[in-house]
């Protein structure tokens, strides 16, 4: 299985830099077997059914982008050097792992000041990443990174804008409780709180789990043979409610669906007995063509970036042949890609679901 198995090109104006508003005015591409339907996300009222179960993402992305400066005792004045950290994750002893840039600038004992009272600390020092003991920590530490962050956009997107105050509602779930994600699961952002309520009233079932998605997810795979890759790591819960959620909606013949691929993860992760149980810890599971799944019947995603393990995981799901035909229709018919673009809601055939 090779990398250029995965690739395709993408008109660069497809790539979406803002979201559409109402969330749910969004284009959604219907996949159920080889049929395929252009519709909007609010069609999910007319295509999702009772008895059927969504599952969700309640992760809560920090603005984890912070931008201070190095402050270095020196007698010539050259201590200073400005220093731009993303935070990655919190490490046992307290201090947060980050992407630090320019990395070169900094060295263990070296301090940084990012305003609102945030300061740290560098306690180590790594070939790509440093480890900052920041002076503030719970409450106190959230409060001053809320005030100081910048919310941490892809980096096709920033590539192209900064972000800026509107990207704190926009690259937020309306469901988002726990704190710990930095990059959204971004199939959530579609919908907002009247489509839940309605969908609720039809007899739609919803169990929110919890996966605290990583800056890896946007990391390239440089291997050609695919199988090699080694995926990131990333911490996530399924508490015994929803594993019972999601079995006894399997036993009554309901269809399991997740909302994007960070919830499919997890709970495929949770599922490896061939049932859902309880789970809690860090995941690395990698999804790709032959994989066998247990937990999900179905999954609504956005387009993905050429090459990237989303992409492999979609392939897994739905067949190579489905997904080609997918996004050659998705990059005809001019839907919007990546994490501020248009859905996809993908219902396998036989064949996609053992992965073929």
């Amino acid at each position: 299985m090779k990398l250029s198995d995965f690739d395709f090109d993408l008109p660069e104006e497809l790539i979406a830099t803002r979201p559409v508003k109402p969330r749910p005015t969004a284009r959604l591409l219907h996949v159920d077997g080889d049929a395929m339907h252009d519709r909007q996300v609010s069609d999910l009222l007319e295509i999702l059914q009772p008895g059927d179960r969504l599952i969700l993402n309640n992760t809560r992305v920090i603005p984890a982008r912070l931008f201070g400066e190095r402050v270095r005792d020196t007698k010539d004045g050259s201590g200073r050097a400005r220093i731009e950290a993303t935070l990655l994750n919190p490490e046992p002893d307290g201090g947060w792992r980050v992407l630090a840039r320019p990395l070169r600038k900094l060295a263990v004992g070296d301090r940084v000041s990012f305003g609102q009272g945030l300061d740290a600390t560098v306690s180590r020092k790594e070939e790509t990443e440093a480890v900052l003991a920041f002076d503030l920590t719970g409450a106190d530490f959230d409060a001053a990174v809320d005030l100081a962050g910048r919310m941490p956009l892809p980096p096709y997107i920033e590539s192209r804008r900064p972000a800026d105050a509107q990207d704190a509602e926009d690259y937020q779930t309306v469901f988002a409780r726990e704190r710990g994600a930095v990059a959204a699961p971004t199939a959530s952002l579609h919908f907002d709180g009247a489509l839940l309520a309605a969908l609720r009233a039809k007899g739609v079932s919803f169990t929110e789990v919890t996966l605290h998605v990583g800056a890896g997810t946007f990391l390239p795979v440089k291997v050609e043979d695919v199988t090699t890759h080694r995926m990131h790591a990333e911490w996530g819960e399924v508490t015994e409610q929803a594993a019972a959620e999601i079995n006894a909606t399997k036993a009554a013949g309901g269809r399991v669906i997740a909302v994007g691929t960070t919830a499919l993860r997890l709970i495929e992760s949770a599922a490896r007995s061939g049932v859902v149980e309880p789970w809690r810890g860090e995941t690395d599971i990698f999804i790709y063509p032959g994989f066998t799944f247990h937990a999900v019947d179905g999954l609504m995603t956005n387009f993905h970036l050429p090459k990237s393990t989303l992409l492999m995981l979609v392939a897994a799901l739905m067949g190579f042949e489905t997904v080609r035909a997918i996004y050659a229709h998705a990059i005809e018919a001019r839907y919007r890609f990546f994490s501020y673009g248009d859905a996809s809601l993908l219902i396998p055939g036989r064949a996609g679901a053992r992965g073929d």
